[in-house]
This record gives structure tokens, sequence and C-alpha cells, in this order.
């Protein structure tokens, strides 16, 4: 076929057509290329902008008078058990490393929190790494006083460097909006960044597994390729647009909380693991993350087995 002819082509450039699209087109075409400047320049912003960790914004007093309101809710709704934190090393720096779950709401997380300060007091330093949107996120600023901090390298140095326990969600968004039938997988997505951290503070890995958080909705998928056709991966740096069914909307597309349903929440610690006391000095991050997931795969799988029915555990 053969191209169109020179005189075709500006007579459509000027009548607005295609090839030149006219001072319209041209101006359409602006106000797109300066709507996606100012969007990718937010998302620099917000990944540039994770502020560097308060560890005194934890406020002991505070977790005090709410612990008792806030673990007896979480009892009634969620039927909450945890099991195993006598494992837990009862002093120095620890890093919890668990499976995300229940999308924006994460209620195995607060679960998982409310525990660990019950049982060994609120006086433990105990941090939570969270993404930057979550900590901005208005109504939510009473998370830092019960110990969670930006999530960042720094930051997770800052709180080891303390001697804090930490807990990490190498899985992260990618994890806890996976499909609720693949609530019996562990998904780091490929990311072993916590092993690099446990072996430069050289401290203890706790693996903590959690089943029920998939279930206080239903997910229907990440939404990955939507992100990328949209072209959020490449504006905002956002590689998922999730989907699912939850109270009260219906249908949530992105990611908007929602009002979990009361599915029973179970936790568990497992055994410490000391990388350099069993691969040896300089260990191999991949065997370490290799060796850490399928712990918590093999106790997730036994988690699972034990349970009846969806929400009911």
């Amino acid at each position: 076929m053969k191209p169109p002819s020179t005189r075709h082509r500006a007579s459509s450039s000027r009548n607005g057509g295609a090839a030149g699209g006219g001072a319209d087109g041209v101006r359409e075409s602006d106000d797109r290329g300066t709507a996606a400047r100012l969007a990718a320049g937010v998302a620099r912003q917000v990944v540039r902008r994770i502020p560097a960790a308060d560890l005194d914004e934890r406020d002991p007093d505070y977790i005090r008078e709410r612990l008792p309101g806030l673990w007896l809710l979480a009892s009634l709704y969620f039927r909450a058990r945890v099991r195993g934190l006598e494992r837990v090393p009862s002093e120095g720096p620890v890093l919890l490393v668990g499976n995300h779950s229940g999308g924006v709401v994460i209620p195995d997380t607060h679960v998982l929190t409310l525990a660990f300060t019950t049982y060994f007091g609120v006086e433990r330093r105990f941090h939570q790494l969270a993404h930057n949107l979550v900590l901005s996120t208005p109504g939510l600023g009473w998370l830092r006083k019960f110990g969670t901090v930006a999530a960042s390298h720094e930051n997770a140095d800052a709180a080891l460097g303390s001697g804090a326990t930490l807990l990490v969600y190498p899985g992260g968004d990618h994890e806890t909006f996976r499909p609720s039938w693949q609530s019996g997988r562990i998904d780091f997505g490929g990311r072993r960044g916590y092993v690099d951290l446990a072996l430069r503070h050289d401290v203890p890995i706790v693996p903590v597994v959690s089943i029920g958080g998939q279930e206080t909705a239903f997910f229907l998928t990440r939404g990955e390729g939507l992100a990328r056709r949209l072209g959020l991966d490449r504006l905002l740096r956002v590689k998922i647009l999730p989907i699912y069914l939850g109270l009260p909307f219906g249908l949530h597309v992105g990611t908007l909380p929602y009002l979990p349903l009361p599915a029973q929440i179970t936790v568990e610690f497992l055994a410490p693991i000391h990388p350099r006391e069993e691969w040896g000095e300089n260990p191999d991050p991949a065997k370490v993350d290799e060796a850490v997931t399928r712990r918590m795969q093999r106790a997730l799988d036994r988690l699972s087995a034990e349970r009846r029915l969806p929400l009911i555990g």
C-alpha cells in the first residue's frame, strides 16, 4: 500500500485529522504530556520522601492504654489464635519475617502486633515496616505510636541497630493482594532483601505464618496486566491494580480499604533461624531464603489442613 500523499497529509493536518491533530490535537497531546509528567513527578516525590524513622514515636503508654480493648476486639471478631511466641528470643534484636495477607486491612498483622506486645510487654521495642502511603493516610497516624515506620533500608537498619524486634513482609503488595484461592501459598515474589538485612546485623530470623487474612474479602486478581495497560507502572511506579469483592461497596478496584469479614485468624511463630550457624560465615542469601520460605510453606500447609471451612476456621 502506498503512503498517503504530502497534499493529503497537509489537508488532514489543517482539518484536525490524525496526521497533525490540529490545534486541538496539539493541546490534547500537550495536556496528556503535562498530566503524565505531573504524575511521574508525584511518584518520584513519594519515593524520595520516605521519612527517616523516629523510633521514639513509639509510645508504650499509648499502647498500654489501648491494648486490652484492641486485643478483646481481635479475639471476639477474628477469634484470634496465636502460637509459638515462646520461640522468639527473649532479648536482643530479632527479625520477624511474615507472609502478608488481607489487602490493605491486614488483620493478621494487627493480631500479631497485639499478641507480641501482650506477651513481651509494651516496654520491649517492637517496630513494623509499612509503605509510606499507609503512614501518610489520614486517620492512621496512631500506627506510629505502635512502632510502625516507613519501609526503607535505612529505617530497617535503625530499628535493628537500636536492639528492637522488627517485623517485615518481603512479599509486600504482591503477596497481600494474591487471589483468595492462593491463600495457602507463601509468595515473596523473589524478594530476599530481608536476608541481607539479617546478615548485615547478624540477627536471628524468626519466620511467622498466618492464615485467614485472605478470607476477609474475596480477592480476584492483583491486576498487574491492567496496571500495565493503564500505564500505572510507568507513571506512578504502581505495578498492581487489584480487584476484589468486599464490604461495604461490593466490587473494589485499587487499594481501597474495606470492612473485613470476621474470618478466623491464626498466627504461628516458628523456630529461629541463625543463618551463620547453619550455613557458615558467608551464607548464600538464595539458600537462606529457600530454607525460610520452605519452612514457612510447610507450616502454612499444616495450618491450611487444620482449617475446616473458610471464615469459620
